[in-house]
């Protein structure tokens, strides 16, 4: 979903308005776009509020810049990903994360995918997928060195465990 241009809220009217033969998209949420078609209203041109400075390709300043980042390993530009849609390689999710989380969150909403699991699946498949991500948890409490997180992390662990064991062995 993408973000209002103005504010962080989620944008509910896609506006794309050509200038001097380019077009430019505006995303805005309800808010803003009643005051952006209000102004508009008044005068022909939007207001300062709404004018972008556009660069000769129709890349704001700010993008410019990072367009211009270049991955050490594969070569690939910012603006070649834009374009694209595609990375490179894995070292580019290091090299354009400061621009890709923003991006990620505009679109996702979030930034960590949480994966999905079938409704139907039998219980004993959802504690072994709770198990495997505790123990990604342990793992990484361990090192950062949060003992109390680890030593919680490990007496779920063990409740887990012993859930499973109980469900997988045969009843009289």
């Amino acid at each position: 979903m993408k973000k209002c241009r103005r504010c962080s809220k989620p944008a509910t009217l896609h506006i794309t308005e050509l200038r001097q033969g380019e077009a430019t998209e505006i995303h805005l949420c309800e808010t803003c776009a009643k005051d952006y078609l209000s102004q508009a209203e008044e005068v022909s041109t939007p207001s300062a509020d709404f004018q972008f400075d556009q660069l000769e390709d129709g890349d704001t300043p700010e993008v410019s810049g990072i367009d211009d980042r270049v991955c050490p390993s594969c070569g690939i530009t910012f603006r070649e990903f834009r374009t694209q849609g595609r990375l490179g390689c894995p070292h580019d999710y290091v090299e354009f994360e400061a621009d890709l989380i923003p991006l990620i969150e505009n679109i996702h909403g979030e930034t960590q995918h949480c994966g999905k699991l079938p409704r139907r699946a039998p219980d004993s498949s959802r504690r072994q997928h709770q198990l495997i991500r505790l123990r990604s948890e342990l793992k990484l409490a361990i090192e950062e060195e949060d003992y109390e997180t680890a030593a919680r992390l490990r007496d779920e662990i063990q409740e887990v465990e012993s859930q499973l064991q109980g469900n997988d062995s045969p009843e009289a």
